[in-house]
């Protein structure tokens, strides 16, 4: 026969609860506990970092352009007369000397315009000639006037100085003496305008043999000028150099200033080099640079800063002081290296990526014997070329990763493996 159990629900509901309870703290704790937990830290290659270890001691600032070779005196002959390309003497790449022609120009009109300049000078100095063959008649003339006046008046003071005498001694008359003074009187006034007469006509000769003069130089400027533009159509080098470029064709129509050709010395050589503008502003003339040709490395010092900057580069001038290896020639690329300064005891590290100097970045410091790398923070300051200050967030020893992290910028610990 069935034997009744005694009911056992009530326990059963007791359990069912205690375990429910039971479970959901251990849920919220293991949840809890994650949410507490670090991300996994992502693994990096090791072969892929650039890393570094931080030093104190001298750094020396250096900044870094490209650039060129180019020549310290260059010379552009332009055109100086409308006028047409006959023909072409010499080709780029010539050695030239000041007087060789590297082009012959025509232009008849020019060569007709001298011709008038000549022939007008020559009429000028022919006016010239006669006017003063009239000047030095006329001057003559007056002054043989001035001659007969004075004698005059010397015979007739002589004539006074009788009568006087003779009235004195009682012989002459009062009449005879006055009569002769008078005379002398007369030609004395007539001898002061003749005097003053032949100054006044030799100082209108000077003043018409200037004026005359004058129009001379004048034609004679003009007839020079217009020489000078017919032996300018032999165009010239004018320097010992090189004939770098001839930009015009045998046939071609030239205005006035047109360049012709371009001539340099190729043994005095500068470098201009391209300094990004955030570096350029500590460089100052006379600073010392060296400049790598490719072929050898030339020292030299800085000349000349352009005042302004062009695609965010400043242009830098180079006076090289040692002699020039082989195979220097204008146009060759460069590379130029200027030392700002040098600093004695620093605390410094290579140049991160993306570290500017004067500024605060992350970088990853290299921890636990080289397995891990946390991110920390570092204040930066004077840079160089390759080296670049530490002011705070490092110290002697520690290590750095110098290369691109910026894949890892979400996170501030990474293994490296």
């Amino acid at each position: 026969m069935d034997i009744q159990r005694p009911s056992n629900a009530r326990a059963k509901k007791i359990k069912r609860i205690v375990y429910g309870t039971v479970a959901l703290v251990l849920v919220g704790g293991v949840t809890y506990g994650l949410s507490k937990l670090r991300p996994a830290a992502p693994s990096v290659d090791r072969a892929t970092i650039w890393p570094d270890e931080v030093k104190r001691g001298p750094m020396v600032r250096e900044v870094r352009g490209l650039g060129t070779l180019v020549p310290e005196d260059i010379r552009w002959i332009p055109a100086q007369t409308d006028s047409r390309v006959e023909r072409w003497v010499l080709r780029p790449g010539a050695i030239v000397k000041p007087d060789s022609i590297i082009m012959e120009l025509s232009d008849p009109t020019l060569q007709r315009e001298a011709l008038d300049a000549e022939f007008q000078l020559k009429g000028a100095e022919a006016e010239y000639a006669n006017l003063k063959v009239q000047v030095d008649s006329d001057l003559m003339n007056q002054k043989a006037n001035e001659a007969a006046v004075r004698s005059d008046f010397e015979q007739a003071h002589l004539q006074h100085e009788v009568d006087e005498k003779l009235f004195k001694e009682g012989i002459g008359s009062d009449h005879v003496r006055n009569l002769s003074r008078v005379k002398e009187e007369q030609l004395a006034i007539r001898l002061k305008l003749e005097t003053e007469r032949t100054a006044v006509a030799a100082d209108s000769a000077k003043a018409r043999l200037a004026a005359q003069q004058a129009k001379i130089d004048e034609q004679k400027a003009l007839y020079q000028l217009k020489r000078s533009q017919v032996d300018a159509l032999h165009v010239r080098a004018g320097i010992h150099g090189v004939l770098q470029l001839v930009p015009v064709d045998v046939g071609q129509h030239v205005t006035p200033g047109t360049n012709l050709a371009r001539v340099a010395d190729p043994k005095k050589l500068k470098a201009e080099i391209k300094i990004a503008e955030t570096q350029a502003k500590d460089v100052t003339p006379g600073q010392i640079a060296a400049i790598d040709t490719r072929n050898g490395v030339v020292n030299g010092h800085v000349s000349r800063i352009d005042p302004s900057v062009v695609n965010g580069t400043v242009t830098v001038d180079v006076t090289i002081d040692d002699p020039l290896p082989l195979g220097a020639r204008p146009d060759l690329s460069v590379d130029g290296t200027v030392t700002l300064e040098n600093l004695k005891d620093v605390l410094f590290v290579g140049r991160p990526v993306h570290g500017q100097p004067d500024s605060t970045i992350g970088i990853f410091k290299i921890i636990d014997d080289g397995s891990e790398a946390v991110r920390v923070n570092v204040k930066l300051g004077r840079s160089s070329v390759n080296t670049i200050e530490i002011v705070q967030g490092l110290k002697v020893g520690d290590k750095v990763i110098l290369s691109d992290m910026s894949a890892w910028d979400n996170f501030d610990r990474i293994r490296l493996k």
